[in-house]
């Protein structure tokens, strides 16, 4: 029996195996990072009240987003009433205050029924070639070719304050939300970053929340009004974070 022979066979089927698993593990690697990017915060609404942006049409499922690329297809869902549209980036080279994760149309406001005083949304990036989008991708497509023909009088925007303001004074909702910063695996990291932002930037309600024995969430809030609530998130600009985002009731 040629024991090299067999030697050699082995070690090759060890190769293409490892190799295999590499591959792998790369294929899974970018499909979590087309799903990585996560964001629960406010938003704006496209109007032309919105000096300096560009307006939206406002029968489009279209969003402007500051990191996400050009045609991305992103979920927003509405926390308040679960409601969920799918939507299409129209461009992220739009300016706007870093407070807000993006801008919508009425249209995407009005599907969602979303507090125009408390527009708080969730956006999840999608793959195009996930099973998600592979299901909700044929009425996507068939909706925004009804939109983009319609005439502008087929298509009836309802008035947003109108019905919201309604909506408010019969909830009664108390306002109160915090700023993520991140969350940490040690809770000495997070203790850096809390003491570096009370100094830096002179914010007090700083606080790490302890999820497990091995991720430290840092925290600044509650805030109960959304001026002072802007003011801290405006503040952490110094820091660059990409991605802070704003929590409700915790």
């Amino acid at each position: 029996m040629n024991y090299k022979k067999i030697i050699l066979l082995l070690l090759f089927n060890f190769i293409v195996a490892c190799e295999q698993t590499s591959n792998n593990q790369l294929n899974k690697a970018n499909i979590e990072q087309e799903y990585r990017y996560k964001n629960s915060g406010f938003a704006l609404v496209s109007s032309s009240d919105l000096e300096k942006i560009k307006l939206l049409d406002e029968r489009s499922l279209n969003i402007y987003h500051k990191i996400l690329k050009k045609n991305s297809l992103v979920k927003i869902i509405n926390p308040t009433n679960n409601k969920y549209i799918i939507a299409q980036v129209k461009s992220n080279r739009v300016k706007f205050s870093n407070f807000y994760n993006s801008v919508l149309s009425s249209r995407i406001a009005d599907e969602l029924e979303l507090d125009l005083n408390e527009p708080y949304i969730e956006i999840i990036s999608i793959s195009k070639n996930s099973t998600f989008v592979a299901k909700k991708a044929k009425m996507f497509d068939e909706e925004k070719t009804v939109a983009e023909k319609a005439p502008v009088d087929g298509i009836q925007i309802n008035d947003l304050n109108s019905i919201k303001k309604k909506k408010i004074l019969a909830e009664n909702k108390y306002f109160s939300y915090s700023i993520k910063i991140a969350d940490f695996y040690y809770q000495d990291t997070a203790k850096i970053l809390k003491d570096r932002i009370e100094n830096e930037v002179l914010i007090k309600k700083v606080k790490i929340i302890k999820l497990s024995p091995t991720k430290y969430r840092l925290l600044i809030g509650p805030f109960n009004d959304i001026k002072s609530l802007r003011d801290s998130f405006e503040k952490m600009n110094l820091f660059n974070f990409e991605n802070l985002e704003i929590l409700k009731n915790v």
